[in-house]
């Protein structure tokens, strides 16, 4: 089976950052947890172990979350920029005056500009995760792709994968 060529690396060494491991990992377990595939449940270990499976199918997968997640945060910022825009329009009244409980709605209009660079920060983060997953998949694909070409020949002596405990 393919399973024991199916390699990993650790999600420490892809020049994320710690919050962006911990996007990656809740990322895996999200998929893990709407999978139920075997290759989800390994995918599930490897993350409770920092490693990121490196299979064509698993590394699809978590590609596609980041993309719903990635969209998710893109209409919950549409939402919030519509916010402020609601928020501006009613600290003043008709005269072009402050209104009086224009405080309360700055305060509000404050809050709202800083969800919005939290969740600008998310983007970029899981934009990036999802950047380094979809490379890393292309080269699964690349290597998947090169296995079939050279057949199920005996040429995997080469491959360091085989743990030895």
């Amino acid at each position: 089976s393919s399973q024991n060529t199916t390699s990993a690396v650790h999600d420490t060494q892809l020049g994320l950052t710690n919050e962006e491991i911990q996007l990656l990992r809740q990322g895996q377990q999200a998929v893990a947890a709407a999978g139920g595939s075997t290759s989800s449940r390994a995918a599930s270990r490897a993350s409770s172990q920092g490693l990121l499976m490196l299979d064509a199918s698993s590394l699809t997968a978590l590609g596609r979350h980041f993309d719903r997640v990635m969209q998710r945060v893109q209409q919950q910022l549409e939402y919030l920029v519509e916010q402020s825009t609601i928020v501006t329009m009613h600290v003043y009244d008709r005269a072009g005056n402050l209104i009086d409980n224009a405080d309360a709605e700055i305060d509000r209009y404050h809050d709202i500009m800083r969800q919005i660079d939290e969740l600008e920060l998310d983007f970029d983060r899981i934009a990036h995760i999802r950047d380094i997953v979809r490379e890393f998949r292309h080269r699964a694909e690349e290597l998947e792709r090169e296995l079939e070409r050279s057949g199920s020949s005996s040429r995997r002596h080469g491959h360091g994968h085989h743990h030895r405990s």
